[in-house]
């Protein structure tokens, strides 16, 4: 511990033995060290040495404060150990939070796998229907779609994301496949009701052109699983998320709608409280999300474009 604080210098006088080799010590003058001696036994409220021209000693209460100094301060010192060797060995618990369904599909796979390469991290991952504050609810990473909320946050960009409109082959054999969007307002959309957002308006990019549509439906839901399994048995046109729907597009299971647009803003983040330093359990477990997301990206198809 550093002799600035109480303790320190009432260990380092200690040791010493004598006013001027501690003054020395501490780039003082000794009356500057004999102050801020008197000024700690005031506060404490005791006498802890005794003072000679030449040498000074313990009383019983000094000896007692300068045993509980030194037991302290060792604590201190291994507390400050472990942090350090932390931020290079991960260790701890890493709480993480997700949506249900990327969270489902993608992170726990990889939380497997990276709990067995570092059995010292706890991992605790809790999924949401919509992000949460991070900072308040004390959590050490949570996966976002599209841009921060605020400046208390810092993000690595884990994946490119855009949302696509899509529909099964069986509900567009059945009403036809929409030439524009406003033939959107002719088909049953399927809605989904997240993020406190304006669920029924969907603003989409073409170029550098973006256009909002109203849709309506007779379903909707605030789970993203559900709704695209409505989607795929046929019940209509969702805007879902190009990770979640190209795996079905390559197995014909779901078309593209209007593939001429999309929500660009919906890149894959790993967002973390901005912190001056990050510990090795945070900064390891990012860079093994990114690698296996890229991974499980190039073993696909392809993207949608």
């Amino acid at each position: 511990m550093s002799s600035d604080s109480d303790l320190g210098f009432f260990v380092l006088l200690a040791r010493k033995g004598n006013l001027s080799a501690a003054a020395l010590e501490l780039n003082l003058s000794p009356p500057a060290v004999s102050k801020r001696l008197a000024k700690l036994e005031d506060r404490l409220g005791v006498r802890l040495m005794n003072r000679t021209t030449r040498r000074i000693s313990l009383t019983s209460e000094g000896e007692a404060y300068f045993q509980s100094a030194i037991k302290i301060m060792r604590e201190i010192e291994d507390l400050e150990q472990r942090v350090a060797t932390a931020r290079e060995n991960p260790k701890g618990l890493l709480r993480v939070n997700a949506t249900f369904g990327f969270g489902r599909e993608y992170l726990a796979p990889v939380i497997s796998e990276f709990s067995h390469l570092y059995p010292e991290v706890e991992v605790q991952l809790v999924l949401s229907d919509a992000p949460i504050n991070l900072v308040e609810e004390g959590f050490d990473i949570g996966i976002w779609f599209g841009g921060l909320p605020n400046s208390r946050l810092r993000a690595r960009k884990l994946q490119d994301n855009r949302r696509f409109l899509c529909a099964a082959p069986s509900y567009l054999a059945r009403h036809g496949t929409p030439r524009t969007l406003a033939d959107l307002n002719e088909h049953n959309c399927i809605i989904l009701r997240q993020d406190n957002a304006s669920y029924d308006l969907w603003r989409l990019q073409r170029g550098q052109y973006s256009e909002t549509v109203r849709v309506h439906g007779t379903l909707s839901s605030n789970d993203g699983e559900i709704a695209l399994k409505w989607v795929l048995d046929g019940h209509g046109i969702m805007l879902r998320s190009e990770w979640d729907i190209v795996r079905h597009v390559d197995a014909n299971r779901l078309r593209l709608v209007l593939p001429q647009y999309a929500q660009v803003d919906a890149d894959i983040y790993a967002v973390y409280p901005e912190r001056h330093n990050v510990s090795a359990k945070v900064r390891i477990f990012i860079d093994y999300l990114y690698r296996e997301l890229q991974a499980a990206r190039s073993d696909e198809k392809g993207d949608l474009s």
